[in-house]
C-alpha cells in the first residue's frame, strides 16, 4: 500500500485550496467519517465533530470531553498477575450540535434534500466551523441557512452556534428544533444505527462498545430559558452536565415549546416566516465534568458559565476567539513560499496540522493530549507518549504554559506511576504505557506495558522544556520529582554484566516498534534510558549546588542519597548500545539481526497494515518494522551518533519500515534530511502532512492523528531547518527541499521570540519579542542573536545531497556474527474465511481487541 502522495492529492474540485481555512464547496456521502473528523472544532478540554447541524446523516454523531471516561473490567484469556484489569473508554457525552431545520414541515436532510448551492469553511484564524447553503424545498420556495459552530479557546467549558434561516422566496411557517441528545448507546434520535455502528469486521484500531448503558440520568429539564442533561458513569462514576441557552431574533410571529426526558431536552422554535426576513438563533452551550462532584453541583457551574455567556453575548466570544488565534499563529505559524498551486496546497496544509494542534491541546489546562486529541473515539481517548515526543516540542517553542499544564498531568500521575513499578517489582515509577485516569490499560502487555521508553520519553519532554523555558521552579517543585523516580526505576530494571569492562543491560522491554517486542537491549531504550539517568544526576547536582535551601526540601520529600546518583550515572555510563561491527550498523536490539528480513518489495498491498492480516506471533519473527525505532533514536538523541552512523542506520532500516503507523513518516523525514537524503525527506514529510487529510492510513474518520500533526512541525523545524537543542543549545544546519525558495518559522526561547528566516543561500534570526539575546550557533560557528538588529548568516549549499528514495527493496546478503548470511521473505496470510456459516452469513474475523496489541496507526 503506497502512501508516496505528492504535494497535493485532495481532491481541489471540492476542496479548493485556501492558505487560513479548509473549504469544502459540494457536500459528499460518501466519506462522512472522514469529513466529520477533518471538520471538527475543539479547545482541548471539548470537542464536535463535524456533523451537519441536522443530526443526519453521519458515521458518528460524536462530542467528547477530554478525560471524561467509563471502566470497565478486562477479561484476560488466561491472566496473570500484574496484567492491566480495568479498560477505561472515552463516552460520546451529551450532543448538543443538533439544530433541525424545518420549511413547511419538510426536513432539510443531506443526501434527499435539492441544495442549489452549499459551503462549509473551518477558519484557521478564529477556530469557526461555517457552513452556507441555499435549498429549494420539495414546494419550490428557496431558503437560505447559514450556521456557525465555535467552540471556546478563551471559555474552555463553552461552545457556541447560530443558524440564520432566510426565505428567498415566498412565506412559510420555519421550524427551528433545538436539542441536547445522549447518543452515547449508539443510536440516533430516529432509533437507526449509525454508520459507524454498521460496521461488519473488528478493527482493533477503534474503541470498543458497551455492552450496558454507560451514561445514568441524573437531571433534566428544559423551560423557555434553559435546558439540560446531567448523568454519572454507570463504572468510573464519572459526571457531566451540559446545557444550553437561546438567543432568537426575528421580527416574525414566534413562539416556543420545550420538553425534556431522560435522554432528550428540546427547545423548538416555531417562527411564521415571511419572503425576505431573516431569523437568527444564538445556541450557547456549556459542558462540566468531573471525577464524581454530583450533578446538582455541575449544573450550578453550567448556570454560572451560561449566566456569563449571555451577558457578554456571541459576538464578544467570537472577537475574543480571533484575538486568541491571532496570538497563537504569532508563535506558531511555519510559512513557505508560495510560489506554485502545489505550494499553496503544502501551505494550506501545513496551518491544518498546526490548528489541529491548538485544538487538541490549548485548553486541556492539566489534562493529557489524547492520541486523537478530542475529534473522535479511536484509541479509546487514551494518552501515550506520543504527547511527550511528538507534540510537547511544538507546545515548548510556541505555547510554553501548554506545555507546562501537560508535564504538570504527568506529574499528578507520578503516585499511581509509582505503585505501577511495585506492582510491576521496580523501584522509583513506572508510567502507563496507554491510560486516561493513570492506570495501565494496556491489554497486550508484550506491545504495551513493556514500552517502558516512556518514562525515558517523559523526562526527556521535560528538559526540553525546563532547557527552553528556563523554568527552574517548575524543575525544583514538581519535574525533579519525575527526574528521580523514572532514575530509580531504570536502575532498578537494568543489571550490570562484566566480560572484561562492566556493561549495564536491560532486559525484557519493547522500543516504539510494536513489531518486535520483548526483547534485550532495544536501542531506542538504552539510548533514552541513558540521557533519562543523567539528566536526573546533573539536574540533582545542579539544585544540590545552586539552591542550597530547594535542595534540601527535595532530598527530603525523595530521599535522595549521594550513592544512588552515582549509581545514576554510572548506569548511563555502563550503558550497552548495541553494534554490528560487520554490517556498520546499531541492530535494533541484541537479537534483531538474527531474524529473516520481510521483504516488502514483495508483499500484496492488500496485506497492509500487516497487524491487520498476520498474527503478531508471525510479524515477530522477522525484521521488519511498524515504525522508526533506531531512527528516532538517532533524531531524539542525535548528538551521541555521529553523522556516518546516521546514514548507515537510515538505509538499512528505511527498507524494512512498513509505515504501518503514522508515528514513522515525520522521523523519517528529520534523518532523511539529516544524511543528505533530500527527496525522501521531501517525500516522507508529504506523507505525514496529509496523514489525515488524503486519510492515508484509513482510520481518520476515528479522529485525527494528533501525534502526527505535532512531528509536521518537527519534520519543518527540526527537518527542513536544521534546528537542534541538544543540552539546552539552539543549532541550525539548514536542509531546505531543492523546490522551496524560503522558510519561516518562530521560536519561544527563555523568554524571547525568535524569528528564523531561511532560504536557499542564507539564515536570517531576529528577536522580535522580549529584551533577551538569543544564543545559536549555525553549522559549527556561534553567534549570539541581539534584539536591535538581526543576524544574517550565508548559507554556501543545503547540506549534501543524495537523489532519489531508497525504497522498499530491504538490505540482504550480509554476514551475521555467526557468519550466516542475511536473506529476506514474506510469509503468506491466512485470510479470514469467506465461506457462509450455517446460518448463512459471513463469519466475521473478529480478533478479541483485548489481547491484541495496541493498534498506533
Amino acid at each position: 500500500m503506497s502512501r508516496h502522495v505528492g504535494a497535493d492529492p485532495l481532491d481541489r474540485g471540492r476542496f479548493p485550496v485556501d492558505p487560513w481555512g479548509l473549504v469544502e464547496d459540494s457536500y459528499q456521502a460518501d466519506d462522512l467519517g472522514l469529513t466529520e473528523t477533518l471538520f471538527s472544532v475543539a479547545n482541548g478540554y471539548l470537542g464536535m465533530r463535524g456533523n451537519p447541524e441536522e443530526g443526519r446523516p453521519a458515521y458518528s454523531n460524536g462530542t467528547y470531553v477530554n478525560g471524561f471516561h467509563e471502566t470497565w473490567e478486562i477479561r484476560h484469556a488466561e491472566a496473570a498477575f500484574g496484567f492491566a484489569r480495568t479498560g477505561q473508554t472515552i463516552v460520546n457525552v451529551p450532543d448538543t450540535k443538533v439544530l433541525k431545520v424545518y420549511v413547511d414541515d419538510e426536513p432539510l436532510t443531506f443526501g434527499t434534500s435539492d441544495l442549489e448551492q452549499y459551503e462549509r469553511c473551518l477558519d484557521f484564524r478564529d477556530g469557526v466551523l461555517r457552513r452556507s447553503l441555499v435549498w429549494r424545498t420539495p414546494s419550490g420556495k428557496r431558503v437560505r441557512i447559514d450556521s456557525t459552530r465555535m467552540v471556546s479557546m478563551t471559555q474552555r467549558h463553552l461552545a457556541l452556534m447560530t443558524v440564520e434561516v432566510t426565505m428567498l422566496s415566498g412565506d412559510a411557517p420555519v421550524v427551528i428544533s433545538s436539542q441536547i441528545l445522549n447518543r452515547q448507546d449508539g443510536r440516533d434520535e430516529y432509533h437507526g444505527r449509525t454508520a459507524q455502528g454498521l460496521v461488519e469486521h473488528a478493527d482493533p484500531r477503534k474503541a470498543g462498545a458497551f455492552a450496558d448503558r454507560v451514561l445514568l440520568p441524573r437531571m433534566s429539564y428544559a423551560t423557555e430559558d434553559r435546558m439540560l442533561l446531567g448523568y454519572q458513569c454507570a463504572n468510573s462514576g464519572m459526571t457531566v452536565a451540559v446545557a444550553a441557552d437561546h438567543v432568537l431574533t426575528t421580527t416574525d410571529v414566534h413562539e416556543v415549546v420545550a420538553r425534556a426526558d431522560d435522554d432528550q431536552a428540546k427547545m423548538v422554535f416555531r417562527i411564521d416566516a415571511t419572503e425576505g426576513t431573516t431569523t437568527r438563533l444564538e445556541k450557547l452551550v456549556a459542558y462540566h465534568s468531573s471525577r464524581g462532584v454530583p450533578v446538582r453541583e455541575l449544573s450550578d457551574r453550567c448556570d454560572r458559565t451560561l449566566d456569563r455567556a449571555g451577558r457578554h453575548g456571541v459576538a464578544h466570544y467570537l472577537s475574543d476567539q480571533r484575538a486568541w488565534y491571532s496570538r497563537f499563529w504569532q508563535t506558531a505559524d511555519v510559512e513557505i513560499a508560495t510560489e506554485s498551486p502545489e505550494d499553496a496546497a503544502v501551505q494550506q496544509a501545513i496551518r491544518y496540522n498546526l490548528f489541529s494542534l491548538a485544538q487538541a491541546s490549548a485548553r486541556t489546562d492539566g489534562i493529557g493530549v489524547p492520541a486523537k486529541g478530542v475529534t473522535g473515539s479511536g484509541y479509546e481517548g487514551h494518552y501515550f507518549w506520543d504527547t511527550e515526543v511528538y507534540v510537547l516540542p511544538f507546545l515548548t517553542y510556541t505555547s510554553p504554559e501548554v506545555a507546562r499544564n501537560a508535564l504538570h498531568f504527568r506529574s499528578v500521575m507520578l503516585p499511581a506511576a509509582r505503585e505501577r513499578a511495585r506492582e510491576m517489582a521496580q523501584a522509583g515509577a513506572l508510567y502507563p504505557w496507554r491510560t486516561i485516569n493513570g492506570e495501565e490499560a494496556s491489554a497486550y502487555y508484550a506491545a504495551g506495558t513493556a514500552q517502558v521508553h516512556i518514562d525515558a520519553d517523559i523526562a526527556y519532554a521535560l528538559m526540553k522544556y525546563v532547557r527552553a523555558t528556563d523554568d527552574r521552579g517548575f524543575l525544583l517543585r514538581e519535574g525533579i520529582d519525575i527526574l528521580v523516580e523514572t532514575a530509580r526505576m531504570w536502575a532498578e530494571l537494568g543489571f550490570w554484566r562484566s566480560n572484561g569492562e562492566p556493561s549495564f543491560h536491560i532486559h525484557g522491554v519493547t522500543g516504539p516498534d510494536e513489531y518486535t517486542t520483548v526483547v534485550n537491549n532495544n536501542l531506542f531504550t538504552n539510548v533514552m534510558a541513558r540521557a533519562n539517568l543523567e539528566e536526573a544526576a546533573i539536574a540533582v547536582d545542579r539544585i544540590r549546588t545552586h539552591d542550597p535551601e530547594g535542595w534540601v526540601k527535595v532530598a527530603s520529600r525523595l530521599g535522595i542519597t549521594e550513592e544512588e546518583v552515582a549509581e545514576w550515572q554510572a548506569c548511563a555510563d555502563g550503558m550497552t548500545i548495541p553494534f554490528d561491527e560487520g554490517l556498520g550498523i546499531h541492530p535494533q536490539d541484541d537479537f534483531f539481526l538474527d531474524r529473516e528480513v520481510w521483504d516488502l518489495s514483495q508483499t500484496p498491498p492488500e496485506t497492509r497494515p500487516l497487524l491487520l492480516h498476520y498474527h503478531p506471533l508471525v510479524i515477530y519473527r522477522f525484521q521488519v518494522l511498524k515504525q522508526a525505532d533506531v531512527v528516532l533514536a538517532l533524531f531524539l538523541q542525535g548528538d551521541r551518533f555521529t553523522l556516518e552512523e546516521k546514514r548507515a542506520d537510515f538505509e538499512y532500516y528505511d527498507p524494512i519500515t512498513t509505515g504501518d503507523s503514522t508515528l514513522s513518516a515525520v522521523v523519517q523525514s528529520v534523518i532523511a534530511a539529516e544524511v543528505g537524503y533530500h527527496e525522501a525527506a521531501l517525500d516522507y514529510f508529504h506523507q505525514a502532512l496529509y496523514v489525515d487529510l488524503a486519510d492515508l492510513h484509513g482510520n481518520t474518520v476515528d479522529g485525527l492523528h494528533v501525534a502526527s500533526t505535532g512531528g509536521v512541525w518537527s519534520a519543518l523545524v527540526y527537518g527542513f531547518g536544521g534546528m537542534r537543542d541538544y543540552r539546552g543549545e539552539l543549532s541550525f544546519d539548514p536542509r531546505l527541499p531543492a523546490t522551496w525558495p524560503s522558510l519561516t518559522f518562530r521560536l519561544c526561547w527563555r523568554g524571547s521570540l525568535l524569528l528564523v528566516e531561511l532560504t536557499q543561500d542564507e539564515a536570517r534570526f531576529s528577536v522580535v519579542e522580549g529584551d533577551a539575546a538569543v544564543p545559536v550557533t549555525v553549522r559549527g560557528t556561534s553567534y549570539v542573536v541581539g534584539t536591535d538588529a538581526p543576524l544574517v548568516v550565508a548559507l554556501p549549499d543545503q547540506g549534501a545531497r543524495i537523489d532519489g528514495l531508497l525504497g522498499d527493496h530491504p538490505v540482504i546478503g550480509g554476514t551475521r556474527a555467526d557468519g550466516s548470511t542475511i536473506t529476506a521473505g514474506v510469509p503468506e496470510p491466512i485470510q479470514p474465511p469467506e465461506e457462509p456459516d450455517a446460518t448463512g452469513e459471513l463469519p466475521v474475523y473478529a480478533p478479541d481487541p483485548s489481547i491484541m496489541p495496541p493498534p498506533r496507526i
